[in-house]
């Protein structure tokens, strides 16, 4: 295991700043403001991510142009539109250009125009779908001249000054690194995330709490990564990020392979167009993956990845047909309540793993059901993976970090190659101190997230943190894997001398007995009897 735990924690999640990212930042948040004030807080971002993404690739495809007429391979613009061509017949797609933008759809042209700014700006987004098909679904999903009521939803003025904005500042290659442009549209996912309520949850997990996840999977260089709910594909950018920093001779040689799916249209087009600004290659694809996984073998079965990670959503509702009738066999342990999907994710995601899993749940499911008589769904699905000693931590995070929910989650360790010495056990550590009070939600430092990856790697007993159980107690306890549990916490202010809550008590019951008085009084003056 890699020995350095969270020390690239503040460069991962953006509080190691330079200039160019705070000030890249702070022109994506003026441009997004401007959006911002014109539409529902939630869909905003919907509007400002692809226009990124368009100065991205517009301000690339200028810079690969130009690289190839100095070093003499075309001697015009123009000669690239036959390169391209040449490539994709001979190679199936272009080598020299990874994406064309032609003139007339480039970003130069359209940050020129004063009139019918949505119609233009919408049909070149469109035209350079057309002609780079690996960008349909991608960045064609808006419609910048879109009405509702006979009225435009962001009127021309309003994308002019968007597009002025954006223009502030170049976004090829030689004037922006990929982990800076990827770390400034990571923090507008965030912002978005703010504004989004419930809704967040459907793309966006905390960075912090994502780095702890990606410590814990400790992905090799070439290895295969999946996440099953990928959201704003920050998990998987995350995956290939620790390998780059962790193995940095390994990772330049054999880099991850990553796979993720998602359900919701414009999430998987943020998430492939968060891969290709961070310059990484991912496959994505879209659907429901526990109806409809899209990763399968050539012989029709659920296809294996050696490592999982995933924030699924919490407490999904799923029909029990679905797993009943699944033809992939990935419910072998049991079937969940249907209002409860918590162990159907987990399932799908051990199926789905050659060597290791880790996810983060609602807290319900590592200790709903336990100490019920009779059976219980949950308690008996978990059971199995204890009984056949599959799950190697459960880690209890702390409250309000998540922007679609104040709860806690729990991060669940499985390791199908769980090393000799915890065999027959399982870690708990309950780290639900270990954050800082912010606004509008609580954050984990580097001290903390470094604090749980060396107690997971340590695999011992810290005194109120960490506890190193048996199977034989966790039958006990009827399967319960609460760290909680185990690892009572009493919080600052919580503890009290008995003779101070006594004092406490007599005070109280001296001022009820005055409170009585007088209300007794008060009763027998307006002629009612008292009732003292």
């Amino acid at each position: 295991m890699v020995e350095s735990e969270s020390t690239k924690l503040n460069m991962v999640c953006g509080e190691d700043k330079n200039e160019k990212l705070s000030r890249l930042e702070s022109i994506l948040w003026e441009a997004a403001s401007l959006i911002r004030g014109s539409v529902n807080p939630t869909d905003y971002k919907k509007y400002i991510l692809p226009l990124i993404f368009y100065k991205r690739l517009s301000d690339t495809f200028t810079y690969e142009v130009n690289k190839l007429i100095e070093e003499g391979v075309i001697d015009t613009v123009d000669e690239v539109y036959e390169l391209v061509e040449a490539e994709r017949e001979e190679h199936g797609k272009p080598k020299s250009i990874r994406y064309v933008i032609p003139e007339e759809y480039h970003w130069d042209t359209i940050v020129k125009l004063s009139t019918n700014i949505g119609e233009k700006l919408t049909e070149a987004l469109r035209g350079i779908a057309r002609l780079n098909p690996e960008l349909s679904g991608i960045i064609d999903v808006v419609d910048f001249n879109e009405t509702h009521g006979g009225e435009r939803i962001i009127s021309d003025d309003i994308i002019q000054r968007v597009l002025q904005i954006l223009n502030k500042m170049k976004m090829g290659p030689e004037d922006v690194e990929p982990d800076i442009l990827g770390r400034a549209y990571e923090y507008l996912i965030r912002k978005f995330a703010e504004d989004s309520g419930q809704s967040a949850g459907e793309f966006y997990t905390p960075c912090e709490v994502a780095w702890l996840m990606v410590n814990l999977l400790d992905p090799k260089p070439g290895s295969e990564v999946y996440d099953p709910a990928c959201g704003s594909g920050g998990l998987l950018i995350k995956s290939q990020l620790y390998v780059k920093y962790n193995y940095p001779e390994e990772a330049e040689k054999r880099p991850l392979k990553l796979f993720g799916q998602e359900k919701l249209a414009f999430t998987y087009a943020i998430a492939r167009m968060n891969v290709i600004l961070h310059n990484m290659e991912a496959d994505i694809r879209r659907g429901d993956t526990i109806r409809n996984p899209k990763f399968l073998d050539r012989d029709g079965k659920l296809r294996q990845f050696d490592y999982v990670i995933a924030n699924p959503m919490w407490n999904q509702d799923f029909p029990e047909d679905v797993y009943i009738n699944d033809k992939f066999d990935r419910f072998k342990f049991g079937i969940p309540p249907s209002d409860k999907g918590d162990w159907g994710w987990i399932q799908h995601m051990f199926a789905s793993a050659r060597e290791k899993v880790v996810v983060i749940i609602d807290t319900g499911a590592v200790s709903r059901g336990s100490g019920t008589k009779g059976t219980n769904r949950e308690r008996d699905i978990r059971k199995k993976f204890v009984e056949k000693d599959l799950i190697e931590a459960v880690i209890l995070t702390p409250e309000n970090l998540f922007y679609n929910t104040p709860a806690a989650g729990v991060i669940i360790v499985i390791n199908k190659n769980k090393p000799e010495e915890r065999r027959g056990k399982v870690l708990l550590i309950n780290a639900s101190q270990e954050f800082k009070k912010g606004t509008p939600k609580n954050y984990m430092t580097e001290e903390h997230v470094g604090k749980i990856i060396k107690a997971y790697r340590e695999f011992k007993d810290i005194e109120d943190f960490s506890k190193v159980v048996t199977l034989e107690e966790i039958r006990k306890n009827d399967y319960n894997l609460s760290p909680s549990r185990y690892i009572p916490l009493i919080t600052e202010g919580e503890y009290r001398e008995i003779p101070e809550i006594l004092q406490d008590l007599r005070k109280i019951e001296q001022e009820t007995r005055v409170i009585d008085s007088e209300l007794n009084k008060i009763l027998i003056e307006l002629g009612f009897d008292g009732y003292l």
